[in-house]
């Protein structure tokens, strides 16, 4: 099971750089004028999503088989909120993939300091889940 808790690390480590740094290009593409400069970017974004979604759920199942191994969680307040965070982090990167279309269709009517702080959000939830799982509170 070590192995797995390896792996599970690797790739949630993995997919928060991914959710740190793809709203970054969303704050760049809400402020670009030049239509070179967009596509530039809009690339940069379409691939890092491409790449970010397999680290994603390979995160979440690596997450299920230590779930499921260690029997961990089963009326466990500290886990059944780790979960809610794991979701709220499934929903901000679907959240992400819609942006990222609106994008691409050119209909964005967000500003730059708009993602500057959607950016925020996996900071926190990244907090949250590492208090959970570190000092398991409930």
């Amino acid at each position: 099971m070590l192995w797995i808790k390896t792996f599970h690390i690797l790739f949630v480590t993995s997919w928060f750089a991914g959710l740190f740094y793809l709203p970054r290009i969303y704050v760049n593409l809400a402020q670009a004028e030049d239509p070179s400069v967009q596509a530039w970017l809009l690339g940069m974004a379409r691939r890092l999503y491409r790449f970010m979604t397999p680290l994603a759920v390979l995160a979440v199942a690596f997450g299920l088989w230590l779930f499921i191994g260690y029997g961990l969680g089963m009326g466990q307040g500290w886990m059944h909120a780790k979960l809610t965070a794991v979701v709220l982090l499934i929903a901000y990167h679907v959240c992400c993939g819609r942006m990222l279309k609106t994008f691409e269709r050119g209909a964005n009517m967000r500003s730059h300091r708009f993602y500057r702080w959607f950016n925020e959000i996996p900071v926190l939830l990244l907090l949250v889940v590492v208090a959970l799982v570190v000092v398991r509170p409930f």
